[in-house]
């Protein structure tokens, strides 16, 4: 493509010439494969929303989990993390192979292990499998 353009006299970086073929839809991006960490499609307990328009005034009221995938050579590992809502502290984390229940688990395990009084406290998720299991 490139001796085209010099036979035409143009001139033109790689950013330029996808930004060209992006404006004229002519750009094919590459996917990536993308793992996927939540289920909220299953048959156990879901609670409700307990922290819809709630305010936090202190640490210890809201704990908020999720779980992201990390790219290996391998293929993916998950991290499953706590964090307090107010202070933005990870307060428990855990790396696993797979997206069983057992990452959550331990995650919420490391979390616990040092709290104080736990009858103010919310635990908020996505509602995924892993929340809502019988483990």
């Amino acid at each position: 493509m490139k001796p085209r353009l010099k036979e035409h006299n143009i001139k033109l970086g790689r950013d330029a010439l996808y930004r060209l073929l992006d404006n004229y839809g002519l750009l094919i991006r590459q996917r990536k494969s993308r793992a996927i960490t939540t289920n909220s499609n299953h048959p156990y307990r879901k609670y409700g929303n307990l922290i819809k328009e709630l305010v936090l005034n202190q640490a210890g009221e809201l704990w908020v989990s999720d779980i992201t995938y990390i790219r290996t050579a391998k293929g993916f590992s998950y991290l499953s993390i706590i964090t307090d809502a107010y202070s933005h502290k990870i307060v428990g984390y855990k790396l696993h192979p797979t997206l069983e229940a057992k990452g959550a688990i331990d995650a919420l395990l490391m979390a616990s292990k040092d709290l104080k009084r736990t009858d103010k406290l919310i635990h908020h998720s996505d509602r995924g499998i892993q929340y809502c299991c019988q483990e």
